[in-house]
């Protein structure tokens, strides 16, 4: 059963801008913390963004004020707004909850950020 589907990545200049999407198991959203992770190649999965089930929000230090995310509880969906991208932003990004679920990583959807 596919729990996390995550989609909107692609190729992209730098400071240019993307929004991605997670449709997610209504058993992985319905009462937890969500969030956005992302690997490099050659790095380990690291935190993004994190928002509660009220809408209050973290960010890692290198995305303040650059990645917005969000969530539509009666979709079951987050959303991650990445705007001013650069090229350290090339990744894979995954939605799961917070702390993750290790059984529930969906396949991801690959960011570029290159000009």
């Amino acid at each position: 059963q596919v729990k996390l589907v995550e989609s909107g990545g692609g190729p992209v200049q730098p400071g240019g801008s993307l929004r991605l999407s997670c449709a997610a198991a209504t058993s992985i959203f319905r009462f937890n913390v969500m969030g956005w992770y992302r690997q490099a190649p050659g790095k380990e999965r690291d935190m993004v963004a994190v928002i509660g089930l009220g809408g209050n929000r973290n960010y890692a230090d290198s995305v303040k004020g650059r990645f917005t995310i969000s969530r539509d509880n009666a979709q079951s969906a987050i959303y991650l707004q990445m705007n001013s991208l650069k090229p350290e932003d090339t990744a894979v990004y995954y939605c799961n909850s917070y702390p993750p679920n290790e059984t529930s990583w969906g396949q991801g959807t690959q960011v570029t950020v290159s000009s």
